[in-house]
């Protein structure tokens, strides 16, 4: 025959809509949590009083309660809330007068009824506050219209992109090493069209549409803009440069992760990958593409140089000409700068999104 089965330490405490109950089992297992005819009925694997064992318990309330259980397992405990049907204050927790020997009260969690009621108060209050200070923010007309564009932005924005990097790599597994010379010619106009509409990240800071620091926006639209139409865009020497395909290929390798997730953020979703990439790809990705950015700009100078174009002759007496490639030279410093600043603006946001939580303390 099997023997009495194994009851847990329980302790309950109440409030007027709400039952508590503290199981006292750690590691629980496979927990069988029910309620039929105003009766819990428990059962589950766990370590208790009595080792690890199969324990379990049933208690018949003394009022009408829900059928439906919300139980928290913890690795120490079991937690078990039960919504009474009617908002009330119960006199004992189970229909039989006399208690339970394995029921005990929660003093971590009782309350008698006049501190019960204060604290329901306080919070119907708390709740009436919160729903006044809501109906005093005035409500945005244009929100769906702002959510709509940012949608559509980031979409042709990730769109662009990716076709310069399918462009490019399937152009490189065909050709090898002869698609590093033709890259600006294949793929410049889409580049072209997604720096130019880039401009457009600008504004969005500058009004508020977006979070991002204006600061950081300029540097890195600036920066990429100056090498594509001013070193690029003038020298046709450069456009045939092999550092153009890994510049190019770095910045949309980037933006194949940033401009997803912005999208995806535009309607609250959150793809735990993608966020993932979006805030690690750019550890190896952006020094390398401030890198090739450099050595663009280092290979531009004796170009410059020969050709004197962009350069600013002053007039006579002085008769001085303040040389591009000097002042290429200067914002190659700048360059350094830049990437400095956009680096710890993404790891400041890379801790933020993937660091480890603080806890709250209790």
């Amino acid at each position: 025959m099997a023997g009495p089965s194994l009851r847990p330490h329980v302790h309950w405490a109440q409030r007027h809509r709400e039952l508590y109950l503290r199981v006292e089992l750690s590691d629980v297992q496979n927990p069988d949590i029910t309620i039929a005819d105003n009766v819990l009925h428990f059962k589950a694997q766990g370590h208790g009083a009595k080792g690890d064992n199969i324990y379990e318990f049933q208690i018949e309330f003394l009022e009408p309660v829900e059928p439906k259980p919300v139980c928290r397992v913890t690795q120490r405990q079991l937690n078990i809330t039960v919504q009474k049907k009617e908002s009330n204050w119960w006199e004992r927790l189970t229909k039989q007068e006399k208690r339970p020997l394995f029921l005990a009260p929660d003093f971590d969690r009782w309350l008698d009824e006049s501190d019960a009621e204060m604290e329901l108060k306080e919070k119907e209050e708390e709740k009436i506050n919160k729903m006044k200070i809501e109906s005093r923010v005035p409500k945005d007309p244009f929100k769906h219209l702002k959510k709509g564009y940012l949608i559509m932005y980031n979409l042709v924005q990730f769109l662009g992109f990716s076709w310069i990097f399918v462009n490019m790599t399937v152009r490189l597994f065909i050709l090898g090493k002869d698609s590093f010379y033709d890259t600006f010619h294949t793929t410049g106009d889409m580049m072209y069209f997604c720096q130019t509409l880039a401009l457009m990240e600008i504004m969005n800071s500058l009004i508020g549409l977006v979070r991002s620091p204006l600061r950081t926006t300029v540097v890195q639209i600036f920066g990429r803009n100056f090498v594509l139409f001013v070193v690029l865009g003038s020298l046709e020497e450069m456009q045939s440069k092999p550092v153009v395909f890994f510049m190019f290929y770095f910045w949309s390798i980037i933006e194949l992760f940033r401009y997803p997730y912005y999208m995806l953020s535009c309607i609250g979703i959150e793809w735990k990958p993608l966020t993932w990439l979006r805030y690690t790809a750019w550890i190896p990705l952006y020094p390398l593409g401030g890198l090739a950015e450099a050595v663009c700009i280092v290979q531009s100078i004796p170009i410059f140089s020969e050709t004197g174009k962009f350069s600013l002759g002053l007039p006579n007496p002085l008769n001085v000409t303040i040389q591009f490639s000097f002042l290429l030279q200067i914002y190659l410093v700048a360059l350094s700068l830049g990437v400095y600043i956009n680096f710890c603006h993404l790891y400041k946001q890379r801790k933020q999104h993937l660091g480890p939580k603080k806890r709250k303390m209790k």
